[in-house]
């Protein structure tokens, strides 16, 4: 028995065979009484199950937390990282980094709410997802007590495992019994696939390994055409329907599934310092990003709108890297969330065998002047000679030096 060990403990339980030999390690290995929550983010698997299991393995049912997060998940976490228009190196909409701090808040409630004195997660010793989790954890309850087991314990192998649960009856299917093919994460905004057939980088990902997207050659040969409203920078309405935050993702997840949009084949630098190679899927994510570029370009002032490009791969890196709670994650969607007040319209998207093309905007707040960048002869406020003066001034360095290069 460990020393000094905690009385309580609340356990991120997605209802799996890993979780379930945690919780039941928990029990055996620190005797302590053990709280289960299980959110649901939209990742599309039933969650009731999860309390059916923890029931079986001997939690009772006021320590049992199944939480239906969809909307708080896309309103307050998926929406004000898009604002942002994030990418994480040039390409990942981090669809697992999002979904962290949300479990880790939630967590840390439920500890709050029932006197727990510790908590615990299921992520491996090489992954970003424990610093998540316990950056998520620190930054919201400074003297918790975190258990990572797969820090902990001394179970080596997959066999060790299952020998383990075994041995304290823990039900395994039967797809559980061999090596899973690959490893799954997956929520309203993204699936992500990782593992065993994916670790060679040179092999193109088994089509088998898609979970969210039809393969853009199956796509319809004709294209899809929608319309995006948005509100100071948060998307409303699909084709003048106005919809929830989940609804609305949900929808463009379906318009993107039958489009075959939103894949994507990466190999990430990891925060613990590996390269990992990943297989995404953001079909509604990818929808998103670029409607939401589109109405800036029309509605957003060009320093602001560069300015926020230079941040954003700073604010990027701080949400994979697990510092969403952290003041200068704060600070930087302070300044994009200012950025957003007018960025208000509508957006036209043509939706085509994995592509999504912009095809319209429009916005009551538009700074896009058709009489001024006509080829015509326009209003007068802009006099074409004034740009004689205005190149001169600006190749004044340049031409300082080139003198200075030829002596």
């Amino acid at each position: 028995m460990i020393k000094n060990p905690p009385k309580k403990v609340v356990l991120a339980y997605s209802g799996g065979l890993d979780t379930s030999i945690i919780l039941k390690w928990l029990q055996t290995e620190y005797g302590a009484e053990v709280v289960t929550f299980t959110a649901d983010l939209g990742q599309g698997e039933e969650v009731e199950p999860a309390r059916r299991k923890a029931e079986l393995l001997g939690i009772k049912p006021q320590n049992i937390f199944i939480d239906d997060l969809r909307e708080e998940f896309v309103r307050d976490f998926v929406f004000p990282m898009f604002r942002a228009n994030t990418v994480y190196e040039g390409q990942y909409l981090l669809g697992t980094s999002i979904a962290r701090p949300l479990i880790a808040k939630r967590q840390i409630e439920i500890a709050r709410a029932v006197g727990a004195d510790a908590v615990c997660h299921g992520a491996t010793g090489k992954g970003n997802d424990q610093v998540r989790f316990e950056l998520g954890y620190y930054a919201l309850e400074p003297d918790i007590r975190v258990i990572a087991p797969w820090r902990e314990w001394q179970y080596a192998s997959r066999e060790q495992l299952l020998h383990f649960a075994e041995q304290h009856q823990i039900p395994i299917s039967k797809d559980k019994k061999g090596e899973a093919p690959f490893s799954i994460d997956a929520n309203l905004l993204h699936s992500s696939s990782e593992g065993k057939v994916l670790e060679d980088p040179s092999q193109e990902a088994p089509e088998y390994v898609h979970q969210r997207t039809i393969a853009p050659e199956e796509a319809p040969d004709t294209p899809t055409i929608i319309e995006i409203d948005f509100e100071h920078g948060d998307p409303i309405a699909i084709d003048g329907e106005r919809l929830s935050p989940a609804a609305l993702l949900t929808r463009l997840n379906e318009l993107g599934h039958d489009n075959g949009i939103g894949r994507l084949d990466l190999v990430e630098n990891r925060f613990v310092g590996m390269k990992s190679r990943g297989v995404y899927e953001t079909p509604g994510g990818t929808i998103l990003l670029a409607a939401h570029r589109a109405i800036e370009s029309i509605t957003l002032d060009p320093g602001a709108a560069h300015l926020k490009d230079e941040m954003m791969p700073r604010y990027a890196s701080l949400i994979y890297n697990g510092f969403w709670f952290s003041p200068e994650r704060e600070m930087l969607q302070a300044l994009i969330d200012k950025s957003q007040e007018h960025v208000t319209g509508r957006v036209r998207l043509k939706l085509y065998k994995g592509n999504t093309i912009v095809i319209g905007r429009e916005s009551p707040f538009a700074l896009y002047d058709q009489d001024l960048v006509t080829f015509e002869e326009g209003s007068g406020s802009y006099d074409q000679r004034d740009a004689e003066g205005f190149i001169r001034l600006n190749a004044l360095r340049l031409r300082i030096g080139a003198r200075r290069a030829r002596r």
